[in-house]
Order: C-alpha cells, then structure tokens, then sequence
C-alpha cells in the first residue's frame, strides 16, 4: 500500500461550463503516451466523483509529488477565452470538501492538501486549494 501524504488539487483547463468527462480526460492522457488517466479522481460539473486511475496505482498529475499523492481533478478552471478562473460550481465545492474529509479519514488527517499550482508554474487549478482547504 501507498503511503499518502498529500492530496493535489487540479483543474481540467477546460473552459468554463464546458461538460467534460473522465474518459476524455483518459483519452488526452493516453494521447501523450501514459498508461493511464492521471488523475485519481475527476469531478463533474454536477459534482459527481468519478474514480480514475486506481489509488493503488501512483498517479501521475505532479511531477516529483506522485509517488505519494492522490491527484483530484475538478471539470473547469478557465473562462471562455482559456484564462485561469474559479470555475467551480456549488456541487463541484461541495464534493471537494466531501471527498477530503473522506480520504483523510481513511488515509489520516496529517495529508495536507495542496493546489498543482504549489509545485508548477501553473495556475492549475485556478484558485488557492492549500489556503481553502487548511481547516480541513
């Protein structure tokens, strides 16, 4: 078993509203050459968390930080024109939040969640996840 220290919040740099889902997120990964989506869970814009690449399984969503990580990926994160934006919806929060409480539940409540942002130069995922999420 894994060991996980972290949780890292990502956006699917899709404009916002624009309906996407697990499988096509796969196949742009799969498109690259991995062998699998990235992500470990993907959020719809219904809020609906939809399992991706098995938590036993590293991900591969952070470089240098998959290892012992789980990568959550909301639909969204850019505005009509592809800028980096807050594009999620009520439900969308509402799973985050749940999802959290969930994992760190089963995985301890020493994980720190963290927005891809703190290891990229990326916006990803278009708000501050390390800051929202502290009090978790």
């Amino acid at each position: 078993m894994r060991i996980i220290n972290k949780i890292i919040i990502h956006c699917s740099a899709t404009r916002e509203g624009q309906d996407i889902n697990t499988e096509t997120i796969k196949e742009w990964h799969l498109q690259r050459g991995w062998s699998d989506i990235g992500y470990h869970y993907v959020i719809g814009l219904d809020g609906f968390v939809d399992a991706g690449r098995p938590i036993k399984r590293s991900g591969a969503h952070t470089k240098g930080h998959n290892k012992n990580s789980i990568g959550v990926c909301y639909v969204g994160g850019c505005d009509v024109d592809m800028n980096p934006k807050d594009t999620r919806t009520d439900n969308q929060k509402k799973s985050l939040i749940n999802l959290i409480k969930t994992l760190k539940s089963i995985y301890g409540n020493d994980i720190i969640v963290h927005g891809h942002r703190d290891f990229s130069s990326k916006e990803c995922p278009s708000f501050d996840a390390t800051k929202e999420y502290k009090y978790i």
